[in-house]
Order: C-alpha cells, then structure tokens, then sequence
C-alpha cells in the first residue's frame, strides 16, 4: 500500500527551532545570510595571507656570551654549562643546545611549540638579568638574539657580475631602497667583500714618534665621539655645546691627531697609510646557471609573470651574457624575510615590481645579472591554487552526482549550501588568524563531504513530503525539517565531538592538525545552519511535487 503521510497543521510545528526556521520562510533573511556569506567569504579568501605552510610558532632564541682569552673548555665549564642549567629552570623550555669556542659561546634555547613567543623571550630576558651577579670574571658581554619562522626569506635576489665589492655595495644599496616595503621585517646581504677603512700601521714610524700600537688604538677610539658639553647662555640666545668629533669621511681619518711628540700633534697619516676599500676576502660566492635555466625560463614566462618581474630577472643589456652551466661568476645574494602575518605572495610581487623599478632607474647597473634565486610567494602561490582547482572540481563532482540521485532543482539547492557553508566558515577561519595553505585548504576538501549531508537530508526530506501531500507550503516545510532535527543535531554534534580531539594534538604536528580540527567543525556547523535557515527557504520556492521522488509502495 502506499505510504501515507498525516496532514499538517496549518502552521506547523510552534517550538523554538521550527521558530528560526518559520523567520526564514516568511522573510528575506535567507537571501540576506546569502549574499552576507558569499561576500565574507569572498573577503576573507582575497585579504587572508597565503603561505605554503601553516604558522609554526616555536619561540627560539640564541644567547651569544663574549669571553675574549678564554679557551673554548674554559668557556664550556665557566659560561656554557652553567647557562645551560640556568636557563633549563625556566617553564615552557623543552630543549638547551650550546657550542663553545675560544673566547666565546653559544646557548640557543628552544620553548615549546604553542608558547607565547612575546612572554617566552620576556622570561629569557628576566632571567638572564635575575643572575647577573654570577657572570665569571672576564665575560664581556652578551647578546639576545630572537629566532623565528618569517627570519626564512621569502624572496632572494642574487646579483653576478666581476667585481664581487660592486656587488655586495649595489646590493647593500638595494636593500636599503627595499627596506621602505611596510611588510618587510629585514634585508640581509650574504656574500662579497664588506666596506672598511685599513689603517695599516708603520713600525718605524711609530718608534719615531714614540707611540705604541695600543695607544694609537685607545686615540683612535676616543676621538670618533661626540657628547655634549652644557649651554652657553649669552642674553637671550642659549647655544648647546658639543665636545669630541664624529668621523663621517675616511679622509678625515688622516688629519686625527693621536698623540704628541716633541711639542708637536702626531696626525694619522704621519704614522699609518689610511685606506678605503674592501675587506680582506674571507669566504667566495659563486653562480652559475645550470641546463634547466632556460627551460625554468620560459616556463616563467608561460605562466604569465609581470614585466617588473621580468625587468627584473632579465639582465638588461645584452652586455650580460648567460652563463653556462660550467662557467660561474661571483655573486651576492640579498635574502629578504617578512613581517610575521603578512602574505608572501603579496610581499613577493611588491619585491619585484619595486626592483625592476630599481633595474630602469639604473641602481642596478646594466653589467650586472640579477636573479630572482628563491620566490617562495610564487610557490606558495601555485600551491594554493592548485588545492583551490582540486576543491573546485570537487564541487562540481559532487553537484553532477546530486542531480543525477536527487533530480537539478534538489541539487541546485545543495549546490547553494555549498559556497554559503564555506564562505562562512573562510571567515571563521580568517577571524581566528589562520592562513590560506595547503593544511587548511586540505580540510576544507575533507569538510566537502561532511558539508553537503544536512542539506542532502534537508532537501531530501522536503521533497518527500512535498510528493506525499502532492503540494507544496510553509507548513509542510516546517514539519519535513522538524522530523529529521533530532537525528541530523546529532549526527552534526557527533562528527565535531569526533575531530575535537586533534585540538590536543601537541609538539610539531599541532600546528598542522589544527586546522584539521577547526574547520571541518565548523564547516558542520554551517552545515547546520544552512539546513535550518536557506535550505528550507529555497525548497519552498525551487521544489515542486513531482520535481523529487515519488513515494515508494509499502
């Protein structure tokens, strides 16, 4: 026989929730959270920083103690041992490392992940400062140096050319240029001799004079100073004084006076040639470009990169010529790292644009080949996409299925679920500072499957009723989504109570899972939502008797 359903009141269930969903019904409130879902979404999808990798904070920092004269087991047993057991007694660090060497040490302490980073480095801080009174005799000093994640450059740039001093000077004048960048946290220079100013003794003419090597040192020191001396108030007219000198020039290094000698001031230059240039040579840098660089070339070029970015890789006068893979040239590279919470991919283009600019105005000579060596916005770019594409396909995978089992208007009314429950959920994402990375974008893939199910039994449930009573009205609307509440609450609660515990997940894979547990609750959550609010609304106007299922025979 067939099955029979009994008929509705006129106005259907009264509770609570058959309340919300009658709001819905009779308004435009379904419309509204639409439109309200698919713009935060859109939103927070275009503001949110895109990376490769989610943020692991793993609070670290490097305490770098100064013992000039000491032997590196002097400075293991008096400063590094000691330090090690010091710091260990702070709460929240996990791991002490240290490495000595004559005259100095290394501590580098390493806090849980998870820690606070700000209140980790305070603890470090307070405690180093809490036991200064047990320093050993001859330390001179030491330094806090904070390491994080965003220290990893984003871009690199590596300049080749002849003279190894002209690169690392054109690159040290790029990075200041660079340094406008508002997310760019810091540009470092590796590679090339630096600037300095020689003064290279003469022994004879030292003894000529009577002056010792230490003495023209402690000169040397004193005289690159400028303090304040008081006011001089005249009147009405008050003038500040300033004792010493400041250097600016190197010329000015040979007209210093260091001493005195029969009567007489002994300059500089009488005792010492004064020159500026590079450094002695300590380390080479060296580039060249292997066979696959023309063929990474052109699949830049395919993948559409702008002409700043092209400026500036590409040399920019046929000058330069390529180098093959057995040639290489000296060359310095200019790391450049972010600012904690910005996108790379965002920073990545800004760097380039900003150094073709450079590359036409000409602080980049024409003799000089400049490549990007690392882009990891590009990559990080790519990435995302390509999960983007793949959840793309999955929805529309999962749409040809639905409206093969449940007919095109069942289906175009999940479909909508679709964007709106994770529009919505994009936002709760962005609202809790998760970046858009292959980790959260991968959830998101996983919660496609859980998203569509309270609107599948929503939908399938309405369409039901809608051939049982052979008509369609708020009423039966509001008594097909009363009937199936309980059990779809309680799916809905169950599959968030079952992926709560990767919350718990500790050390490194934390971070990774935490996006896991965050949104595929509640993605859940909008599931629920949507099934109580806008798939009712749209049944109502998209469904029709005999556009679902006819009801079996029993």
């Amino acid at each position: 026989m067939s099955g029979v359903a009994p008929a509705p009141s006129e106005t259907g269930p009264d509770d609570f929730l058959s309340q919300i969903v009658r709001l819905f019904l009779d308004s435009k409130l379904s419309l509204l959270l639409i439109l309200f879902a698919l713009l935060v979404g859109a939103g927070a999808l275009v503001v949110t920083p895109r990376e490769e990798d989610p943020q692991i904070v793993v609070p670290l920092a490097d305490v770098q103690v100064a013992f000039p004269g000491a032997s590196a087991a002097e400075v293991e047993q008096l400063v590094a041992t000691p330090l090690e057991k010091l710091l260990f007694q702070i709460d929240g660090v996990e791991y002490v490392y240290s490495l000595s060497q004559d005259g100095q040490a290394l501590v580098t302490v390493r806090f849980y992940v998870g820690q606070d980073r700000e209140r980790s480095l305070v603890k470090l801080f307070k405690k180093i400062q809490e036991n200064l009174d047990i320093v050993p005799p001859g330390v001179t000093g030491w330094a806090l140096k904070p390491i994080e994640i965003d220290d990893v450059p984003v871009v690199t740039l590596t300049l080749a050319g002849e003279d190894a001093y002209q690169l690392r000077r054109v690159a040290e004048e790029v990075g200041q240029r660079l340094s406008a960048i508002g997310d760019l946290s810091r540009a470092t220079v590796v590679g090339g001799p630096p600037r300095v100013v020689h003064v290279r003794l003469d022994p004879d003419r030292l003894a000529a004079y009577q002056l010792s090597p230490t003495a023209l040192r402690t000169a040397l020191a004193a005289a690159n100073v400028r303090l304040p001396a008081g006011e001089l108030v005249a009147g009405d007219a008050a003038a500040r004084a300033e004792g010493g000198l400041h250097l600016s020039r190197p010329e000015e290094l040979n007209d210093l006076v260091v001493g005195v000698f029969d009567g007489r001031p002994v300059f500089l230059k009488d005792v010492a040639d004064v020159q500026d240039g590079p450094q002695e040579t300590e380390h080479y840098v060296r580039y060249g470009r292997g066979p696959a660089w023309a063929l990474a070339t052109a699949h830049g070029a395919a993948a559409g990169a702008s002409a700043e970015a092209a400026a500036a890789q590409a040399p920019a006068s046929a000058a330069v010529r390529d180098v093959a893979s057995h040639e290489t040239r000296p060359a310095v590279t200019l790391a450049l790292s972010k600012k904690r919470g910005t996108s790379a991919v965002t920073l990545a283009q800004t760097i380039l644009e900003a150094v073709g600019r450079l590359r036409r105005e000409g602080v980049i000579p024409d003799d000089i080949a400049l490549t990007v060596t690392r882009n990891y916005g590009h990559t990080a770019d790519e990435k995302v996409n390509e999960l983007i594409e793949a959840l793309v396909v999955a929805v529309v995978i999962v749409i040809a299925l639905l409206s093969v089992s449940l007919g095109w208007r069942a289906a175009l009314v999940v479909a909508i679920a679709i964007p709106v429950g994770f529009g919505l959920t994009r936002a709760v994402n962005w609202l809790c500072g998760y970046t858009i990375n292959r980790v959260t974008l991968f959830a998101l893939i996983v919660a496609l499957g859980l998203l569509v199910d309270d609107p599948i039994v929503d939908v399938e449930n309405i369409a039901r009723h809608f051939e049982l009573r052979g008509r369609s009205s708020p009423a039966i609307v509001l008594e097909a989504v009363a009937e199936i509440r309980p059990p779809l609450i309680s799916a809905t609660l169950a599959v968030i109570v079952s992926f709560l515990p990767l919350f718990f997940i500790r050390g490194m894979m934390g971070p990774y899972m935490s996006p896991m547990a965050l949104n595929v609750p509640v993605s859940m959550l909008m599931s629920m939502l949507v099934a109580f609010t806008i798939t009712p609304w749209l049944s109502l106007r998209l469904l029709r008797p005999g556009h679902g299922h006819a009801p079996r025979d029993e």
